[in-house]
């Protein structure tokens, strides 16, 4: 059995880098980080039931980029894979992303894991000027053409 580590790696814990050490060093397999862009100021969007429901946990106000963290992680370690769990792809740009991926993939050795999901932050999803019902779409969209790129 593998086993992982998933974190909201923020400004108030331990550094990506460091904490990959950490997490490596203790016998774990991976490590994956999540992914806001930001949390609006203003909400109207519930903090989903299946996730707590209730008050929105301040982690996700200060949560790192996660190409960045995975960045940090990967330089730092040698075993471990490291990876987004999950990337909010309806709201990047695919050619970017797959631009960080395999870069991130390639300079780690292979060890990345590209996670992706659809979102549940209507809010967000407006900043971004992106339809939230579209995001399905979106999301199936953008992986076909990393797959290509």
């Amino acid at each position: 059995m593998r086993v992982g580590v998933y974190v909201f790696a923020t400004d108030l814990d331990l550094d990506p880098g460091p904490l990959a050490v950490e997490i490596e060093q203790r016998g774990f397999d991976s490590l994956f980080f999540p992914e806001h862009s930001h949390i609006p100021v203003s909400r109207a969007t519930a903090y989903p039931e299946q996730y707590g429901g209730g008050v929105l946990p301040e982690f996700y106000k200060r949560t790192y980029d996660p190409f960045i963290s995975c960045s940090f992680a990967a330089a730092a370690t040698s075993t471990l894979q490291i990876g987004t769990g999950v990337s909010l792809l309806a709201l990047r740009d695919a050619v970017h992303v797959a631009k960080m991926a395999a870069s991130i993939d390639r300079l780690s050795g292979g060890r990345f894991a590209f996670g992706v999901g659809f979102g549940w932050n209507r809010d967000e999803f407006a900043t971004h000027g992106v339809a939230f019902g579209s995001r399905h779409r979106r999301v199936r969209e953008q992986v076909a053409a990393i797959r290509i790129l």
